[in-house]
């Protein structure tokens, strides 16, 4: 079979059930009871909007646990284990995970070795001075070679911006010259500096 994406052949979806195990649907008998009312369902907790989910091989709850430990404003919100076997597990084994960072909900998701997280995405984490910049980049890096411009790779593969948010004051700045300063020296910086990036937005 022909496909621009050949992975979709190869692939198995972390979700997939065998076809002797799909759940059937059975239908429930008519009725002309006009007291009946039809029951609201409620979304998955955290699935009411546009939620990221990411891509593990088995570490998804750690990871979880591990990115929940490091910003405020965040919980491990439930672990789904799977209700059946499936291609990266078996009956039992946490599938889905939902938590919340800053505010934000997030999925992980145990789909197994099948593709791995890269710098293709990443997540911005403003800082409002210093002491917060070196606190998450001590906490999250992992991969020292991946480090430059202020990201960082975590020990799950994971990609970090840990970004000031004076740097984003400075690249609006209304002097284009101190913007183009202040964006020269980010670009040969690992972890973010604040006080050298001003210096360099007032050409010392």
């Amino acid at each position: 079979m022909f496909t621009s994406r050949p992975w979709l052949v190869s692939t198995p979806c972390p979700y997939r059930l065998p076809m002797n195990r799909r759940p059937v649907t059975l239908m429930a008998p008519t009725t002309t009871s006009t007291t009946q009312t039809k029951p609201t369902r409620q979304p998955p907790q955290g699935l009411d909007t546009i939620t990221p989910c990411l891509w593990f091989d088995g570490q998804a709850e750690e990871a979880a646990r591990f990115y929940v430990s490091i910003f405020p404003d965040s919980s491990l919100d439930r672990v789904v284990p799977s209700p059946t076997d499936y291609p990266a597990g078996k009956k039992g084994d946490t599938v889905l995970v939902e938590f919340t960072l800053m505010g934000r909900k997030f999925t992980a998701l145990n789909g197994g070795p099948y593709f791995h997280l890269n710098e293709a995405v990443s997540f911005i984490v403003p800082c409002k001075d210093q002491a917060e910049v070196d606190r998450y980049w001590i906490a999250l890096s992992a991969v020292p070679e991946s480090e430059q411009c202020g990201w960082l790779k975590d020990k799950f593969g994971a990609s970090w911006q840990i970004t000031p948010t004076r740097m984003f004051e400075l690249l609006v700045d209304p002097v284009p010259l101190r913007a183009a300063r202040a964006y020269e020296a980010m670009m040969d910086m690992k972890k973010l500096d604040v006080a050298a990036l001003e210096r360099a937005a007032d050409g010392r």
